[in-house]
């Protein structure tokens, strides 16, 4: 077999495996009956992210930030008490990313 060959079937084998461990991840988290929950973790304590000012898991960069999610009991996130915003708004979990609390930086 080519280099190429070899280089091709290599990185397919990758893309799959990463495909299936997304499924996998997501549906453990669905049978253990959990959801994604955003804007209610912690500085460095989310499980994952959902847009700019985060990567992945321990990477939110302010308390409470909108587009960081944590995984938390199905049926839970919009109850998690929060403080207020600055404002005296209520602060509330969601599960679709936010446009609150977004790191400025």
């Amino acid at each position: 077999m080519s280099s190429k060959v070899i280089t091709s079937l290599a990185l397919a084998g990758a893309v799959a495996t990463a495909a299936a461990a997304t499924a996998l991840t997501a549906g453990t988290a669905n049978a253990a009956g959990k959801e994604k929950c955003y804007g209610v973790s912690l500085a460095g304590e989310n499980d994952c992210a959902a847009g700019p000012g985060t990567s992945c898991a321990g990477t939110s960069k302010v308390d409470y930030q909108g587009n960081a999610w944590t995984l938390v009991p199905k049926g839970t996130c919009a109850s998690i008490e929060l403080p207020k915003m600055a404002d005296g708004s209520a602060r509330t979990g969601s599960l679709k990313a936010l446009e609150r609390d977004l790191p400025t930086s």
